[in-house]
This record gives structure tokens, C-alpha cells and sequence, in this order.
């Protein structure tokens, strides 16, 4: 008898984290739902089910000689957020399998965690209520001696796509000059979302704050360094928010440190982060602990933007809510996997 299944490999995600009861109930209508939750699924038993498997939620691996078994399958839907190079996305492109991650869920909360790391290196609102419990605040004007206003205060953004995006909305009322540096957009994009299009250089030089939204690629591994901080106004914000391996870490470091600039980063090049780092005591840093996007609306969102498109896809219709992996670059991304969820 025929079967139509679907593979469930989500972790490090599980299905309650992800998925309302009434979002679940739709994935169990998709086909016979086989889950592995405790561990990741044996290779033994995927192999046993990809000759009937149409969907795949999670980061299985697939390569070539597993595709060419999977004669059915329809998509792969990466629940982690990031696409990984554990998948022959060629063949898949070959073949018409869908792989897609809802990935998108995420920039909504990360942008708002953006704007009030913003607000509060500009302003200084968690220096003053450390130097406040220390017993040596100041008062009135002596008190922003070092702030400055987010309002008017010029923007720079690296990395334009969906959490530069959504940030750049975010921060319209403010009414910023905002410069955008993304070598993977054409700059009609960026002047359409009333930005400038700018050299990283521009971007660095020009901005009072310089929020980072940038993926990692084999190309721009710790691009941001040294000599990218000290052309930086001294005084300005850093706010990294997307991956840490775009950086210089220690430079980063160094140029908070020495009060240059002012920091603020969500991600951190090993995380769970040591408890003897050195950077849980660096002046200069405003510190969190990778959870700007980690909200429980947005991994409920991740379980439903990840069903709904497998609905079209079972239909024979294409995705619209997930990104969808692209060869052109999909192979240039080197994004950790996410081993905390």
C-alpha cells in the first residue's frame, strides 16, 4: 500500500515549541507524521522512510544518493532558520524539491530588540542604572554629558534583508538619515525603502549608529575589523544582531573597551557564552544573551509559516511565506547550526 510520510527531525526546535495545537492538527493531516524529538533521527530509519516521504521539517541531512531515493519528496522545510550544507541543493533545484525555511519569523522581534538596544546606547539608560546602584549618578545635564538623541541621529545598516528591512520601518517616525551597505542588493531596492545606498566605508564614516543584520558567506567572514572601528566617529554605536562571525570579535572587543565606541551584541562566536569570558565585565557593552528574536510568538510563527507553505506545496502550488533556498547564494552561507533553542 502506498504511503505518504512526513519526516519530523526538528531539533534543535521540538514540535510544542513551534506549533499551537490547531497548527499541529494541520501537520498531522499532511500524511502519516513520523517524529524524532529526543534525538535526531536515525539514518537507519530515514532511509526506511524516503521512498514514501513527500515533506521533511527539520535539518536532516540529504545529500545526492539520499534525494535519488526519495522519489516523492516534495520539500524540505528547515525549522532551524538557517540553511545548512548538509543538502545537494542542486539536485533539489533539478528535481523541483522545495527547500525553504520560515526564517522571516524572526525579524519582527529582532528589530524591536534592535531599536531599544539603540535607544539605550544612545541615551545611556542601562549605564545609569548601573552607575545609579553604584551611588555615583549624576543628574540633569551632567548626566548625558555622553548621550546623544536616537531622533534624527544618522542610521547605518549592513545587511538589507529581512531584519534591515524590517528594522528600516521600524525607525521611521524617528526620521533618520539612514545609509544601507548590502553588496547583494541592487541599490534600487535600498533608495525604494528611502535609504541611501552606501560603501561600507559610508556606512561606517557616517552614521552615529551602525546596526549590523548581515549574514554570514564565505565572503564576508570577520570583514568588520580593526581598521572598520576606528574609522567609526568616536562616541557612535555598534549594535551587532545577526551573526558573530561577521566580525572581528576581539577587535570589536578592543574598540569597546577603549571607549571608542559603544557597543551592543545579541551573539557571541561560541554560545552558551563561558562564565569566565571576559566580555561579561568589558566596559562599553551592552550584552544579550542571543535572544532578541526568541520570543514565543516568533517560534509559533516559525510552526505555522513552515505548515502553511507545506499546504500549497502538497497542492502543487509554490511557497509564500517561507525564504526559499536560491543556488546562487545558497552555497556561499556559512551559518552556524543552532544548538540552543
Amino acid at each position: 500500500m502506498s504511503r505518504t510520510v512526513v519526516i519530523v527531525d526538528p531539533l534543535p526546535r521540538t514540535l510544542d515549541l513551534i506549533m499551537e495545537p490547531d497548527v499541529r492538527a494541520r501537520l498531522e493531516r499532511l500524511g502519516e507524521v513520523v517524529v524524532s524529538e529526543e534525538q535526531q533521527m536515525s539514518g537507519e530509519l530515514v532511509d526506511t522512510l524516503l521512498p514514501d516521504t513527500v515533506l521533511i521539517f527539520g535539518q536532516t541531512d540529504m545529500p545526492k544518493e539520499r534525494l535519488d531515493r526519495a522519489t516523492k519528496l516534495k520539500a524540505i522545510i528547515n525549522v532551524e532558520s538557517n540553511f545548512l550544507p548538509n543538502i545537494d541543493y542542486k539536485t533539489c533545484v533539478e528535481r523541483g524539491i522545495w527547500v525553504i525555511t520560515p526564517a522571516a519569523a524572526f525579524a519582527s522581534p529582532v528589530a524591536e530588540a534592535a531599536l531599544a538596544m539603540g535607544l539605550d546606547l544612545a541615551r545611556g539608560i542601562t549605564q545609569a542604572d548601573r552607575d545609579f546602584r553604584a551611588g555615583v549618578e549624576q543628574y540633569g545635564l551632567a548626566g548625558n554629558a555622553t548621550t546623544f538623541r536616537f531622533a534624527g541621529a544618522p542610521v547605518g545598516i549592513i545587511g538589507f534583508g529581512d531584519l534591515g528591512r524590517q528594522f528600516r520601518d521600524l525607525i521611521r517616525p524617528f526620521k533618520n538619515t539612514v545609509r544601507v551597505f548590502d553588496p547583494w542588493l541592487p541599490g534600487e531596492i535600498v533608495t525604494n525603502a528611502d535609504c541611501i545606498a552606501s560603501s561600507l566605508d559610508e556606512v561606517l564614516t557616517q552614521s552615529r549608529l551602525v546596526f549590523v543584520f548581515a549574514s554570514v558567506t564565505s565572503e564576508n567572514q570577520s570583514f568588520l575589523g580593526r581598521r572598520e572601528f576606528a574609522m567609526m566617529k568616536k562616541g557612535a554605536a555598534f549594535l551587532l544582531m545577526s551573526r558573530a562571525a561577521v566580525v572581528d570579535f576581539p577587535a570589536m572587543l578592543d574598540a569597546a573597551q577603549s571607549g571608542h565606541i559603544r557597543v551592543a551584541t545579541d551573539v557571541f562566536p561560541e554560545e552558551p557564552v563561558h562564565a569566565n569570558d571576559p566580555v561579561r565585565s568589558l566596559p562599553g557593552m551592552l550584552l544579550s544573551a542571543h535572544r532578541t528574536g526568541g520570543t514565543r510568538d516568533a517560534f509559533y510563527a516559525l510552526g505555522s509559516m513552515a505548515v502553511a507553505d507545506a499546504e500549497l506545496i502538497m497542492k502543487g502550488l509554490p511557497p509564500q511565506l517561507c525564504r526559499r533556498a536560491d543556488l546562487a547564494t545558497v552555497n556561499r552561507l556559512r551559518s552556524k547550526p543552532v544548538t540552543v533553542s
